[in-house]
């Protein structure tokens, strides 16, 4: 059998005095496509190789990268891990993981790899369809351009410990973007859709109209007066507040102490009912993965059931802070030791339409885009820049922006209620999310 970088190197860390070592091996290939106005602008292709090592000789690790692939390379890289390893100060819980799998494995089963492998004039004619269907649209003004683009991320770890294992993943992506009005009215807004096979990418048209339809309902927007109102999170941002919750329960901040809910193991955070659920077995997810990055199985896990905080996201090492054995949740890149993340996130949905979810808000805002961001992890307050439109008597009404939403996380999780439009196209997605008693600053 023909020995892989990942298996060279890791036999070069034995020979250069490594107790024991992991390696992980990234290949990024991609192409990409920019339409703008009908030309092309942006014609790519890049491709790139790294490679990681990480030595523990006692309790001392130490990790290293390169992007060159020979023998004499791998050598030389495990001989500086494995020197600097003797001067690094002892980390008590480094070491591999416990409970990472033995022997070979793959991505049988996930349907990880399209067969698809679009030329260079098809991204271009995707692209192409995309923005002049956004252009056809009366009103619009002007474009910021189209994009098409697939790429393939391959992905190798093996450890000293006996584990090998190796998957691929395909991508293919779309999007545009345009802008209605003009001068101190102009608006820009956009679509984008991204898949592991092709034939799972909506059309060009359906996300050129949807880019188009998106920034018409935008022009001319006022600003709401300030005041506490309920609000509702669109599906295109919803998922930021399970962003949040992630950071808030991530093995490594509560081993440190700096999340605002270190003490809600086992307690209520979100309403009776609902469900947090990390799924790295979801076929076609789009961060689905045969095994973590320490080699542990990747299984499905409720973060949260009925409401209650289930367990935190570990790896071996925040496991062994907690005294908890890690979850299958470590993740990292070459130049850097494992740490907690998830996969294929999700809120599940609740029973409530979208129309039913705002039917008795007299007056709210439905939230479409945040940007900028203060959030402190430490207390959960919340603070952040949005734009979106009036609720009035159940239904949406005029565009709002320039408005600043906030409030604090903890109180947030607690007020959510999911509606039942839940679509899954992103490795993080949640429903529409109502949150009543919302401080809004407007005019």
């Amino acid at each position: 059998m023909t020995t892989t970088p990942v298996e060279a190197l890791l036999a070069a860390a034995r020979r250069h005095g490594a107790d024991h070592a992991d390696a992980i091996f990234i290949r990024d290939e991609s192409e990409s496509a920019l339409i703008r106005k009908g030309v092309p602008e942006g014609i790519e292709r890049s491709e790139s190789i790294a490679l990681g090592l990480r030595v523990f000789r006692g309790k001392r690790a130490a990790t290293v990268s390169t992007s060159v692939l020979n023998e004499a390379e791998f050598d030389r890289l495990a001989e500086q891990a494995c020197a600097m390893a003797l001067v690094i100060p002892e980390d008590q819980y480094a070491g591999l993981a416990e409970s990472a799998l033995q022997g070979r494995f793959d991505a049988a089963g996930l349907d990880l790899e399209c067969s698809s492998s679009p030329s260079m004039d098809d991204l271009l004619a995707r692209a192409r369809e995309a923005e002049d269907t956004a252009l056809s649209f009366a009103g619009i003004t002007n474009t910021n351009g189209a994009s098409a683009g697939h790429g393939r991320t391959s992905v190798a770890l093996g450890t000293s410990a006996g584990f090998f294992g190796a998957y691929s993943r395909t991508a293919h992506s779309t999007s545009a973007s345009v802008l209605a009005g003009e001068g101190a009215t102009m608006q820009r807004d956009y679509a984008y859709r991204s898949a592991v096979h092709l034939e799972d990418l909506e059309s060009p048209i359906a996300i050129g109209r949807e880019a188009a339809e998106r920034v018409l309902a935008r022009i001319n927007p006022g600003r709401p007066r300030t005041g506490t109102y309920s609000v509702i999170y669109d599906p295109r941002v919803s998922a930021s507040l399970l962003g949040h919750l992630v950071g808030a329960i991530n093995g490594a901040a509560i081993a440190r102490g700096t999340s605002f809910l270190k003490d809600s193991l086992g307690k209520q955070i979100l309403s009776a009912g609902l469900i947090v659920h990390d799924d790295p077995r979801r076929i076609r997810g789009a961060a689905s993965r045969p095994f973590d990055a320490e080699g542990c199985a990747a299984l499905p896990l409720d973060l949260i059931a009925d409401g209650v905080l289930q367990t935190w996201l570990l790896d071996s090492r925040s496991g062994r802070q907690l005294n908890m054995p890690t979850n299958g949740r470590a993740s990292r890149g070459v130049a850097s030791p494992p740490s907690p993340s998830v996969t294929n996130l999700h809120l599940a949905a609740g029973t409530l339409s979208s129309d039913a979810l705002r039917s008795d808000i007299s007056e709210g805002i439905l939230i479409t885009e945040l940007m900028g961001s203060s959030v402190n992890m430490l207390t959960g307050d919340y603070s952040r820049g949005a734009s979106g439109f009036m609720i009035r008597n159940g239904e949406i009404a005029e565009p709002v922006a320039e408005l600043t939403v906030a409030g604090n996380l903890k109180d947030m999780f607690a007020r959510m209620v999911p509606g039942s439009d839940l679509i899954f196209r992103q490795s993080v997605n949640a429903p529409s999310i109502r949150i009543d008693g919302m401080n809004i600053a407007g005019l």
